[in-house]
């Protein structure tokens, strides 16, 4: 692939793959590793507006940014045009070492648990909501003389009967957003199904500024064809770096698959990493998912999966690294 760079704002981001924004899974460690194997741009976990105004702490946490991690946006949800104000006032009050490249405004998260206060996916319902929205955002961060642009992820529309998403998009634009990202799935979809790229090409000829193609992009192959097929500035890449950060290597240079003692190693390091981080008892157990699905594939994948829903320690999963060793052929 070759190589080159778009502009968001003023923040330069290599043509290659993102990752996306995916809560309680892209936390630091996970945005680190998908960093160190070559991931264009980072995103972090969806964080509460309003939380973050009201000062909990563990919403605070979710904004730490590093210097390994750039360019990174941080990602705020909720839909009371007040409440975004201000928290984008607080993300850019802080020291300049801390600020975020981007600060990304979610239109597109599904779980019902946020639709049903009529953020994420939900403000696609209410476009003039979603507009004060986008304006109280890009607004706030205007005041301030820092450049930290103001982008949008949304999906393609509520349900199959409401794809709006060139609608939604041209909103943004308007309403002042640098960029925007398009899942190719509709709320209703969730997770399911088949990306529509052909909505993230009609997004991508409708509005000026840069569009990030997102969906079912799993490998070299496919970040080219969603190149080719939508024309979009930038591929992201989500589900698909579960237990598989080198897929950004793969996408930007092609590099080959790891073999079985590299990828042990590497999950070995991504779980020491998270260790580090937040302390043995909690990274090991929030870890488990993510051992799991770095054995996703392997001679008995299954027994082992559930091996790593008892992990403990860093030593149970040094234990469990032997044997999967011992176990291969």
């Amino acid at each position: 692939m070759c190589v080159n760079n778009i502009y968001i704002g003023g923040v330069k981001i290599a043509k290659t793959a993102a990752l996306a924004p995916m809560a309680d899974v892209a936390d630091t460690a996970f945005r680190l590793m998908a960093k160190k194997f070559g991931a264009a741009y980072v995103v972090g976990e969806m964080t509460s507006a309003k939380g973050l105004v009201y000062g909990d702490r563990k919403t605070a946490e979710l904004l730490a940014i590093t210097p390994a991690q750039r360019p990174m946006a941080v990602q705020l949800f909720g839909q009371e045009a007040e409440f975004i104000a201000k928290a984008v006032e607080l993300v850019l009050a802080q020291d300049a070492a801390a600020l975020p490249d981007i600060i990304d405004i979610n239109a597109g998260c599904p779980v019902n648990k946020v639709v049903r206060s009529g953020a994420g996916s939900a403000l696609m319902r209410t476009p003039d909501v979603f507009e004060q929205v986008i304006t109280a955002a890009a607004k706030a961060a205007n005041r301030f003389g820092v450049r930290v642009p103001i982008t949008v992820k949304i999906r393609t529309g509520w349900d199959e009967k409401s794809v709006n998403a060139v609608q939604i998009a041209q909103i943004a634009q308007s309403a002042g957003a640098a960029a925007i990202t398009v899942h190719g799935r509709t709320r209703m979809q969730m997770y399911s199904g088949v990306a529509d790229w052909r909505v993230i090409a009609d997004v991508k000829n409708a509005v000026q500024i840069p569009v990030i193609g997102n969906g079912d992009v799993c490998s070299r192959e496919s970040a080219a064809l969603m190149y080719e097929q939508t024309g979009c500035d930038l591929v992201m890449v989500g589900r698909a770096a579960y237990g598989r950060p080198w897929i950004f290597s793969q996408i930007a240079d092609g590099s080959g698959e790891p073999d079985l003692p590299q990828r042990l190693e590497i999950m070995r390091e991504h779980i020491e990493l998270a260790v580090r981080l937040k302390g043995e008892h909690i990274a090991l157990r929030e870890s488990r998912k993510q051992a799991a699905w770095y054995l996703k594939g392997m001679r008995g994948a299954a027994a082992l999966r559930h091996k790593c829903m008892s992990l403990e320690t860093l030593d149970d999963l040094y234990g469990l690294i032997s044997e999967i060793k011992e176990a291969q052929p």
